[in-house]
């Protein structure tokens, strides 16, 4: 007796089993949220500040950015889930981080320029303090604006040629035990403090060669501080430079020595010029070895090699140890100069690099 065929049936798909598409979906925060989660933040922070009796705003900001945070996680992990958590996390915390560097710098620039615009005009500009007595209102910065021009130029004219042959020993000569030397001590150099450089200009060039206090002396000092910088950043620019570049010109027979002057300095050129403009940026605002070795000057002193001579941060604290408030102006005002002075040895350097950079 045959048995009867029963077909077999169809599966049938679970009702809720979601769709391919709908798998794919995840619930996202809105756009607004970190700007909305910014206010409440904000608000809570100035909220907790004044029930807790908080005098200080630093004090409140620092809550409210704290809460940023932890509300951006705790709403993110329960919107999108615990690895949309983790980067939003990490995401707000760089921007506290990036506002907590940031505030206290434009804090400096607002209240800089604020104090420094009082007295800084064409008369500040173009004369100096020989006569003016520090109670009273008058005087420039003149005599200081010509004396760190001087200093930092012998500065670069010492430093950048020392600095860019070393790096060019270091990068294509240099492969035994004295390469490692030189390197070593320009890592060393790169620590000392300015007063350390000062007191060694102080003791050998003043006390026992006996030449006295004078810009260049202190342009020795701001010299040895700008060549390790200027060492290390042609160093890295060197290196960038292609290898197969070098090779070409080897292979045509170009002496080494050429290659080097014709092939990779110009190739490196544009980050060269770069590094030296950073180096005299920054050894443009240095004070001890200014205030050890060129000893400050109320009058004008366009001899960098004879006599003492002021500078710009050597001018900004003397009118602060004066101790009254004309002087105070004055200091506010040479530091709005420098801090101008650096901004824009900055953008120059900035735009040599993009001048120079490679076309593709």
């Amino acid at each position: 007796m045959s048995r009867p065929v029963v077909a077999d049936a169809a599966p049938v798909a679970p009702v809720d089993a979601p769709s391919p598409a709908a798998s794919l979906y995840r619930p996202r925060l809105p756009r607004w949220a970190p700007l909305g989660l910014v206010a409440v933040a904000a608000a809570l922070g100035t909220g907790i500040g004044l029930v807790a009796g908080l005098d200080s705003r630093i004090q409140w900001g620092l809550i409210a950015a704290l809460l940023y945070v932890g509300l951006t996680a705790v709403l993110a992990g329960a919107v999108e889930g615990t690895r949309q958590a983790k980067d939003r996390l990490a995401t707000s915390f760089i921007w506290v981080c990036f506002l907590l560097a940031v505030i206290p710098l434009a804090s400096l620039i607002w209240e800089t320029v604020a104090r420094g615009v009082t007295v800084l005009d064409g008369y500040f500009l173009t004369h100096s303090m020989n006569g003016v007595i520090t109670m009273e209102s008058g005087g420039g910065i003149y005599h200081a604006l010509i004396g760190t021009l001087e200093q930092v130029g012998l500065a670069t004219l010492i430093a950048a040629p020392v600095g860019l042959l070393t790096a060019i020993y270091l990068v294509e000569y240099g492969t035994g035990r004295l390469a490692k030397a030189v390197t070593f001590f320009v890592d060393v150099m790169t620590g000392i403090p300015s007063i350390v450089a000062g007191l060694f200009v102080l003791s050998f060039w003043i006390i026992i060669l006996d030449f006295g206090y004078s810009g260049f002396a202190g342009a020795m000092s701001l010299a040895i501080l700008m060549m390790p910088i200027v060492v290390r950043s042609t160093e890295e620019m060197l290196k960038l430079v292609p290898g197969e570049l070098r090779e070409a010109s080897l292979a045509l027979g170009v002496p080494k020595w050429r290659t080097i002057l014709k092939v990779v300095l110009p190739t490196a050129i544009g980050g060269i010029t770069t590094g030296i403009m950073l180096a005299v940026a920054r050894v443009a605002g240095e004070s001890a070895p200014i205030l050890l070795l060129v000893f400050g000057s109320a009058s004008i002193n366009g001899n960098p090699f004879e006599g003492a001579q002021s500078s710009l941060p050597y001018y900004v604290y003397e009118q602060w140890a004066n101790g009254n408030e004309p002087s105070y102006d004055r200091a506010w005002a040479a530091a709005l100069v420098l801090i101008a002075f650096v901004m824009i040895l900055n953008l120059v350097a900035r735009g040599i690099a993009r001048w120079k950079a490679p076309k593709h």
